[in-house]
């Protein structure tokens, strides 16, 4: 399943050079694909081959990556989340293959433009597409073989894509390593803890998979089933455990490195646990890596797990002996803030092998706690909303009756027993994780800061003595208690608060909580109850504090009214992990960054004072004029004769659509670089309006971008993340003009729904209404159609050519010609660095042997054929419209053609050159190298 808000963090600029050339049909089991060489322009050229696969039934859009040389390789295939598509893996795609892998990407079924139903990954449906595509892979030439039709071959991918590489081991014997990342083990599990729905992350999941009516249907019955009920049956269980990695636990025993989020509500550490202990029984090579962030959002930590991926495939694919697959188990901890930036500090902690969840015991009496009415974040739970009477004794001050307790702010004498309410229907509940939103909160509960809320009289609640000395808990906490419910099954939920010694804070690690159905048969008898699984500090002078709640938002608990009473049997035992130490702390980068980086500033200035100069004043002649570039060069890092871009020089004025083209290494992403002033050239200048280019030069705020990656809080509207953008840069409200780029992107009432609602082709057209707030005059695009459909495609073709109507100007690097050609009114042609060609889209399209004839009346298959049969014809074939031919010249001239023509009767209305984008740019790239 895919992070809800695993992709709203905002990132810097990217640009990036692309070319699709369009090679011809390759027919791979069915269709065509399309081959793209994808890279910057020093990295190694990535090539990308898309293409639609069938199989088992369905249609699988793939993508398959390669780089450099003939040699064969080891091969990498990536999942994608849930709700997702194999766009959202290329940029690891990418770096995979320029690293030396062959790696194939896939939408899976019912997401992107695959087709068929969702089946949550089970073996016939999702699982058998992966072995199909390994069918594939043992095909290629280039890809290492381990015998006759079993290719080298590692899974690997995020929730969704991550279980699927586990069931792909389980399945297919073909599988040598497998890397999940915050996935699940068992999908009952998750979703059914301890016979508890975990009803709010099952709605996420089901919309974010487009609706029930996207999924199998026997699926969708279960979900409507539970989700009524309030309670999941054994079917519904049978049925996800079925399609679990779990069910297949036995057979999975390769390689395997388990990267788990902490931040993680739907899929916590415990099922990162299960997956490590059978894997481990089976004998394989196992690792566990617990990441900071998680399904609740935090920090993913994106390139230091992708780097460890590789690290591990090059170990177990590549069988390089010299990698460094890293420890047995780390874990990433955060503690204290950077006081240069505000950003949390991180340090990796790590032990030789996997401690487990119980490791290190530790016991911690506890005793009944002192509470009053309204306990929540931030609360004193010593003192009473009374104005602080003792919660032990009632309004008058005499002790409350024994039966009393918990919540309710009475108790039994010992405080070990305490009797609480589920209110009917379950309202209000219990506030701890809060699903697509929490990432941030459980982030900062590492920090001392926690948002929790029980109400009271639905709660017992016990407590600990102040530590005497720290503690820091890895793994999962244990208490055993006693319930008893006035009827039916009790229904709990189990945290364990950190609490400051004023008690005016108390926190909960990771926003976590633990659900537990104690059924009548297990009523009235030791019970041992396992706690989420977190990694936190807790201060010497801190409390711990066991709460035991009725109620939680994220769960569903019996509608129905009951009483519970909670007797505590024995310490609360907390895991300690020993073994497990945390590496030293580096000094701060500032007790030796600000000696080197003074020591490289006076280096600088000595060696560039000479070639210094003034800002050149702007130029009035071209205060009207959104661009020029002018003898623009800039040679390779490292290089003293190989240049990125060499003498480059074009014009564009207000009004055009221009569209910037070249191969891979032609010089285009420097050139956009340069223009956005995130580098210098080394010669000629780029003016703006007239005004010089340069780093931070106040015309930039003329000039708006947008690159791949762009990212939006999921959670609020459309709107409400165009004004929170323009609020950060700090700019007059009123300057935005939001109304008049929603209207140009064309999003109508989409702008008030959540962003997570929204579909591939509308995020992109936010995206598009983000660069145009403040409506800049020069508006930069780089791919803007990327990972877009045909319909997607046309709409935001209509969005470019609205926006430069208004008499402003676009720039737009893509790599689909054929849009390119419709859209843009302007080409600036690169090669190598230089310059090819720049002008018109009609003038470079407009010369060539091919010719467009328009005719007067429909064109029929016959005189077509009589055409085709000209001497001097090369072909001939009917246009889209039917009133017109495309003719392909073969030694006849266009006279001759005409003359022909008119013998056959044909009512012939005009004739004129017509050659595709297509064609125009691969002679002109042809001739630039010959």
């Amino acid at each position: 399943m895919e992070n809800p808000t695993s992709r709203w963090r905002h990132r810097l600029p990217r640009t990036r050079g692309r070319w699709a050339a369009v090679v011809a049909a390759l027919a791979v089991l069915v269709g065509a694909g399309t081959w793209t060489a994808t890279a910057d322009d020093s990295a190694p050229s990535v090539h990308r081959q898309d293409q639609m696969l069938k199989m088992n039934g369905v249609s699988v859009d793939t993508s398959y990556f390669t780089s450099g040389g003939t040699g064969r390789r080891p091969a990498v295939l990536i999942g994608h989340g849930f709700g997702g598509s194999k766009n959202d893996v290329r940029a690891q795609a990418e770096k995979l293959a320029a690293d030396g892998y062959a790696v194939m990407t896939w939408s899976a079924r019912g997401f992107g433009r695959t087709t068929g139903e969702i089946t949550l990954n089970a073996p016939d449906g999702e699982v058998k597409d992966v072995s199909g595509l390994i069918d594939w892979l043992a095909g290629r030439p280039e890809v290492e073989l381990d015998a006759k039709g079993d290719p080298r071959v590692g899974v690997t991918g995020a929730s969704y894509g991550g279980a699927v590489s586990l069931l792909a081991a389980g399945y297919d014997r073909r599988v040598d390593a497998v890397a999940p990342v915050i996935s699940y083990w068992n999908l009952a599990d998750a979703l059914f803890p301890d016979g508890v729905f975990k009803k709010l992350w099952a709605g996420i999941f089901v919309s974010s998979g487009g609706g029930c009516q996207r999924f199998q249907k026997e699926l969708c019955e279960m979900y409507e089933r539970v989700a009524v009920s309030g309670k999941p049956d054994a079917a519904a269980r049978a049925l996800l455990t079925e399609r679990s990695p779990e069910a297949v636990a036995d057979r999975i025993d390769v390689p395997t490195l388990i990267l788990q989020g902490q931040s993680d509500s739907l899929f916590p550490l415990g099922q990162a646990d299960a997956m490590a202990e059978a894997v481990k029984a089976n004998g394989a090579p196992v690792s566990v890596d617990w990441i900071s962030g998680g399904h609740d959002g935090g920090d993913d930590e994106g390139d230091r797990v992708e780097g460890r991926v590789g690290d591990w495939f090059d170990r177990y694919l590549k069988k390089d002996k010299d990698a460094d697959t890293g420890p047995g188990f780390r874990v990433t901890r955060t503690g204290g803030v950077d006081s240069t930036d505000g950003a949390a500090l991180k340090r990796g902690a790590s032990s030789e092998t996997y401690p487990g969840l119980t490791s290190g015991g530790r016991k911690i009496p506890l005793t009944g706690a002192r509470q009053q009415p309204g306990t929540g974040a931030g609360q004193d739970a010593t003192t009473g909303g009374n104005g602080g009477q003792d919660a032990t004794t009632g309004g008058d001050g005499q002790e409350a009756p024994a039966t009393g307790g918990g919540g309710s702010g009475r108790k039994a004498p010992d405080g070990l027993t305490q009797t609480f309410r589920n209110p009917a229907g379950a309202a209000p509940p219990s506030v701890s994780a809060l699903p697509g939103i929490g990432g941030g909160l459980s982030q900062l509960s590492s920090l001392g800061v926690g948002l929790s809320l029980d109400f009271p009289g639905q709660y017992a609640s016990f407590e600990s003595a102040p530590l005497e000395r720290s503690v820091h808990v890895t793994g999962s906490p244990t208490v055993t208690v006693d319930v008893k419910a006035d009827h039916g099954d009790a229904v709990l939920f189990g945290k364990v608060y950190d609490v400051s010694p004023d008690g005016k804070q108390q926190v909960l690690p990771s926003q976590l909580v633990a659900p537990y159905r104690v059924t009548p048969a297990e009523q009235g008898k030791p019970v041992e109850l396992t706690l989420p699984a977190v990694d936190h500090e807790v201060d010497a002078g801190h409390r711990l504090r066991l709460v035991l709640s009725a109620t939680d938002l994220a769960y569903a608990s019996p509608a129905e009214p009951a009483t519970y009473t909670v007797t505590l049997d024995g310490a609360l035992t907390v895991p300690t992990a020993p073994g497990v130490k945390t590496a030293a702390a580096t000094l701060p980068w500032w007790t030796w960054g600000l000696p080197a980086a003074a020591v490289v500033i006076a280096a600088a200035l000595l060696l560039t004072a000479r070639r210094r100069t003034a800002t050149p004043a702007p130029d009035p002649a071209l205060s009207g004029v959104p661009l020029q570039i002018t003898g623009l060069s800039k040679k390779y890092a490292k290089s003293t004769d190989r240049y990125a871009v060499r003498d480059l020089g074009f014009r564009v004025e207000k009004g055009q659509v221009l569209g910037l083209l070249g191969p891979n290494g032609a010089g285009k992403t420097t050139t956009l670089r340069m223009l956005m002033g995130l580098i210098t050239p080394d010669a000629g200048e780029i003016r703006v309006f007239g005004h010089a280019i340069r780093p931070g030069a106040p015309v930039l705020s003329r000039v708006g971008s947008f690159v791949e990656g762009a990212g939006f809080l999921p959670h609020l509207s459309g709107r409400s993340n165009l004004e929170l953008y323009w609020q950060a840069t700090g700019r007059p409200a009123e300057d935005a003009h939001i109304d008049e780029a929603l209207e140009i992107a064309g999003l109508g009432d989409a702008l008030a729904r959540a962003v997570r609602t929204y579909s591939q082709g509308m995020r992109q057209r936010l995206a598009i209404a983000q660069a145009m707030l403040g409506m800049p005059d020069l508006l930069i695009l780089d791919e803007p159609t990327n990972g877009l459909d045909p319909p997607q495609i046309r709409e935001m073709r209509d969005v470019m050519i609205r926006y430069a109507a208004g008499g402003r100007t676009v720039i737009v690097s893509s790599h689909l010609l054929s849009e390119v050609e419709q859209s843009c009114t302007h080409l600036v042609v690169m090669d190598r660095g230089q310059l090819v060609q720049a002008g018109p889209v009609a003038e470079i399209t407009g010369s060539g042997d091919m010719l467009l004839v328009t005719t007067g009346t429909e064109v029929t298959e016959a005189l077509v054929d009589k055409a085709a049969a000209l001497p001097g014809i090369g072909s001939a074939v009917r246009t889209e419209d039917g009133h017109g031919l495309l003719i392909r010249l073969d030694g006849a001239t266009a006279a001759q053609l005409v003359a022909e023509l008119v013998r056959l009767d044909v009512p012939v209305t005009g004739v004129g050159p017509h050659r595709r984008l297509e064609d125009a740019f691969l002679t002109l790239i042809s001739q630039g190298s010959a």
